[in-house]
């Protein structure tokens, strides 16, 4: 009776952190529950978007504008302001607040989901959904003002579900996490981090959090202000680097690198 007790608590924490997907009834394979239980840290629910084979193909398009191409054919792209990954135009973009470089006001009509990271009419933005053979959900976070105050839910992470992985971009992320980020975040195989060192978090920061992720592939953005040098330095000898001579790479679960790895992609 205990142990049953102990899982009913960590069900409950699990769809507490989660409320969007509570409401919407879309669960997910990622999402992390309390460690309360010995060998029990991630929720066995999978949607069946995540359920596919396959690679997934990513491409950096530039500043903080990543590509994904699913198996299934579904093309997103992140931080979507126009100016990077337009063609072909994608079917799914996510935007975040900060900056015109990381969001349009006039989002091609073609596009068929447009998913911004902020609630235009006020409070947090709730996205789950599944287009094809990706899940599509957001943990919400604040972000500065230009006068330094914190607003409120400006910013999402957002993470794709798809062929098994569970792929974060972290969007233009200014304040550390909390658990109850981490735990809404769930697991990581691939996460995309803005390293800029300023107009985000600083670099110790960062690199905390991408420690913390414990994803097997970290994918810089946001890297026109800070030598990539900076930041694969201050992840330590823990992290492998390698720099590619193309703008793409294609991963799948099968492939995922057994050491932790910083891959720099070709820029723009």
């Amino acid at each position: 009776m205990p142990v049953l007790r102990q899982l009913l608590a960590c069900l409950g924490l699990f769809w507490l952190t989660t409320p969007a997907l509570a409401q919407q009834g879309a669960p997910s394979r990622c999402l992390a529950i309390a460690q309360a239980l010995p060998m029990a840290t991630y929720a066995g629910f999978t949607p069946a978007q995540a359920e596919s084979e396959g690679e997934v193909r990513i491409t950096y398009a530039g500043h903080s504008t990543y590509v994904i191409e699913t198996p299934g054919g579904v093309r997103i792209a992140t931080d979507y302001s126009g100016a990077y990954g337009s063609d072909p135009l994608p079917d799914v973009v996510t935007m975040n607040k900060a900056h015109r470089t990381h969001y349009t006001e006039m989002p091609e009509p073609g596009i068929a989901h447009v998913l911004r990271g902020w609630n235009p009419q006020g409070g947090p933005a709730r996205h789950a959904l599944g287009v094809g053979d990706v899940y599509i959900r957001n943990v919400p976070t604040d972000i500065r003002t230009w006068g330094g105050d914190l607003e409120r839910d400006g910013n999402s992470i957002f993470i794709f579900e798809v062929a098994g992985l569970c792929i974060g971009h972290l969007g233009h992320l200014h304040v550390r996490l909390a658990d109850a980020h981490y735990g809404a975040i769930g697991r990581l195989d691939v996460v995309m981090a803005p390293i800029d060192g300023g107009m985000t978090l600083s670099l110790d920061a960062m690199s905390e959090i991408a420690e913390r992720l414990s994803s097997s592939i970290i994918l810089p953005m946001h890297r026109h202000s800070t030598p990539i040098g900076a930041f694969t330095g201050r992840m330590g000898p823990g992290f492998a680097v390698d720099f590619r001579d193309s703008s793409s790479l294609t991963v799948s679960l099968r492939t995922l690198p057994r050491q932790r790895t910083i891959i720099v992609l070709k820029g723009v």
